[in-house]
């Protein structure tokens, strides 16, 4: 079944007009590392949404890393993306994207663009995608990639104070927030429409929790998905 599955997922890699972003020459050398991946990293620890594997099968990881760990794109782990920063492990990425239920016609806000990885794979899920990063570098070189891998017609970027969320374009389907401030920003939560989802680690370096939140009509719902470890949500002193 599951070698049925991987050549699946690379017939699909390979299909005209599959997903949302055209590819570079050369970037289907790592197909079968994308296959791989979903396999052995997602589908085998649980990872069902069909879309977010589909997803994870196309964005081409390897081409929002720095040249130098391209290599190491595929591997079960963060890695380091310059400014302090990381890309999170993949298992990770498709942890937070299923817990937001995507079904395509969505509108989303990413809080931490960081390399663009997430956001890549949210423009394959979701009908309008809007990002924003604190750190000028990370900003301008994923907005770069984005639009050079295609994304740039689904994707709006931004460079700001994620903690404030982005009030003039509110309100958001679900929000997805890619480093852990101490408490649930506030800003983020009135954001969300009624059944709207918010997927955000909270904690300190002494341990995080990754949390889902579902705005109702009545308040919040808070379910608790599992421990985690990011970099914490830094914020403008400015602001």
């Amino acid at each position: 079944m599951r070698g049925v599955l991987a050549a699946a997922l690379l017939l699909a890699l390979s299909l005209p007009g599959c997903g949302v972003s055209p590819r570079e020459p050369g970037s289907d050398d790592f197909a079968a590392a994308r296959a791989r991946m979903v396999r052995e990293q997602l589908e085998a620890r649980g990872i069902r949404d069909r879309r977010v594997l589909e997803a994870m099968g196309r964005v081409p990881r390897h081409e929002l890393v720095p040249e130098s760990l391209r290599a190491r794109a595929y591997d079960d782990g963060p890695l380091p993306i310059g400014e302090g920063q990381t890309i999170s492990q993949p298992l990770v990425v498709a942890t937070m994207s299923q817990a937001l239920a995507l079904q395509g016609d969505e509108r989303v806000l990413e809080v931490g663009t960081g390399s663009g990885y997430q956001a890549a794979v949210l423009a394959e899920l979701a009908a309008e995608v809007y990002t924003i990063e604190l750190e000028p570098a990370l900003a301008a070189r994923a907005a770069r990639d984005l639009e050079r891998l295609g994304y740039g017609a689904k994707l709006h970027t931004r460079l700001g104070d994620g903690y404030a969320g982005w009030p003039e374009a509110a309100p958001f389907d679900a929000i997805v927030v890619t480093a852990a401030p101490d408490h649930v920003p506030q800003p983020l939560v009135e954001q969300l429409v009624a059944g709207g989802r918010l997927v955000i680690p909270v904690g300190g370096r002494g341990g995080q929790q990754l949390l889902l939140l579902t705005r109702t009509e009545s308040g919040v719902v808070r379910e608790e998905l599992l421990p985690v470890m990011f970099v914490p949500l830094r914020r403008d002193p400015d602001e």
